[in-house]
C-alpha cells in the first residue's frame, strides 16, 4: 500500500475537478475492465488499483484526508491526536520534532478501528437533469399538463457509482459505475412561461446516494401566426373596414382566450392602436396580466360598383371644395 499516487493511476493533476476524476475514472475503467481483457491478470490488477484509487478521490473527505497524509490517509484522525503533520508526498510525514514515524502510531486501538472497516461516503446530492419542452402560445396563456419520458444517468445504486465491489467489478453496472433509469412523469407547465422560463420538478433528478437532483423543464415558445409576444404583452393586427374607419362602429380582435369585440371611434387612422387592458398574457407567479395591443390596419375596398364608384367621387368632389382634409 505504500506510496501509491492514486492521482498517477488514474492519470490526472492533483487539482483536478471531481469531474475530471470521474471522466477519467469512467474511461480507464472502460479500458482495464476484466470482461474486456478476459485473462489477463495484469488489466484486472490495474483494474482494482483504479477502483480503489476513484472511490478515495470521488469522496470530499477522503481526498482531503489523502492530500494530506497520502496513503496512510483512514489514520488521519490517529496522526492528529498524535500531533502529527504532513510534509512532501513522498512519503516522509514530519511532526513537531522531526520526521514522524508510522509505527509508533499503530497502537492496539488504531487496529482496532482499522479492523471496523472504511468509513461509508458522504451522502451525495444527485444531480440536475434538464428536459426541453416546447409549447405554444394558448399553453403558456393557460398553462398545461404534460406526459413526459426521459432517461436519466445516474450512479449505479448497488455500487454507488464507484463500478466496483469488494475489489471486483459491480455486476449490476459492469464496472462503468452507471445506469440508466426511465422516468416517466405528468408535469405541469404554469401559465406565463416563455422562451428561456426554467421550470423546477423536485427530486426528480438523478438520485446519486443522498438527496436527489432536480427536473428543469427549459421552455421555448412556438412562434404564433397572429400574435407577437412582447413580455407579458400581446401585439395583434386587426383588419378594419374603410366604413367603419370612417363612420365608427365595432371590430373583432382574438385573443388568446376567445375573440372581443373592440368599440371604433368615428375618423379613426389607420395605424391606431388600441389598448385592451388585462388580456394579455399571465405574469408568471401573479394573478395579473399584460395587455393586448390592437393595432387597426384599414383595408380599403375592392370591386367597386359603378354606384359605389360614383358615391366615392361625389365625396372626392365634396373634398375638393372643402379645405382638402
Amino acid at each position: 500500500m505504500a506510496n501509491k499516487d492514486y492521482y498517477a493511476i488514474l492519470g490526472v493533476s492533483r487539482n483536478a475537478s471531481d469531474q475530471q476524476i470521474k471522466e477519467a475514472y469512467r474511461k480507464l475503467a472502460r479500458k482495464h475492465h476484466p470482461d474486456v481483457n478476459s485473462g489477463d491478470k495484469s488489466a484486472e490488477e490495474k483494474f482494482k488499483k483504479i477502483n480503489e484509487a476513484y472511490e478515495v478521490l470521488s469522496n470530499k473527505e477522503s481526498r482531503q484526508k489523502y492530500d494530506l497524509y497520502g496513503d496512510q490517509w483512514q489514520h488521519a484522525e490517529q496522526f492528529a491526536r498524535a500531533g502529527a503533520g504532513a510534509g512532501p508526498r513522498t512519503g516522509t510525514y514530519r511532526g513537531g520534532a522531526g520526521p514522524f514515524d508510522f509505527e509508533n502510531v499503530f497502537t492496539d486501538s488504531i487496529f482496532e478501528e482499522m479492523l471496523k472497516g472504511a468509513r461509508p461516503h458522504r451522502a451525495a446530492r444527485g444531480e440536475d437533469v434538464e428536459y426541453p419542452v416546447e409549447v405554444s402560445l394558448e399553453e403558456a396563456y393557460s398553462g398545461v399538463t404534460r406526459n413526459i419520458s426521459f432517461q436519466v444517468e445516474e450512479p449505479c445504486p448497488r455500487c454507488q457509482g464507484r463500478g466496483w465491489s469488494r475489489n471486483q467489478p459491480c455486476p449490476a453496472c459492469g464496472g462503468g459505475g452507471s445506469a440508466l433509469r426511465m422516468e416517466r412523469l405528468e408535469v405541469k407547465i404554469p401559465a406565463g412561461v416563455t422562451t428561456g422560463s426554467r421550470v423546477r420538478i423536485a427530486g426528480k433528478g438523478t438520485r446519486g446516494n443522498g438527496a436527489p437532483g432536480d427536473l428543469y423543464l427549459v421552455v421555448t415558445l412556438r412562434p404564433h401566426p397572429v400574435f407577437e409576444r412582447h413580455g407579458a404583452n400581446l401585439h395583434v393586427s386587426v383588419p378594419l373596414p374603410l366604413t367603419v374607419a370612417v363612420l365608427g362602429g365595432e371590430a373583432e380582435v382574438p385573443t388568446p382566450g376567445g375573440k372581443l369585440m373592440l368599440k371604433v371611434p368615428p375618423e379613426t387612422q389607420n395605424g391606431s392602436i388600441f389598448r385592451l387592458a388585462g388580456r394579455g398574457m399571465p405574469h408568471p407567479g401573479s394573478p395579473s396580466r399584460g395587455d393586448i395591443l390592437a393595432r387597426v390596419n384599414v383595408v380599403l375596398p375592392t370591386g367597386l360598383s359603378q354606384q359605389e364608384r360614383e358615391l366615392f367621387q361625389q365625396l372626392a368632389g365634396l373634398r375638393s371644395e372643402g379645405d382638402g382634409k
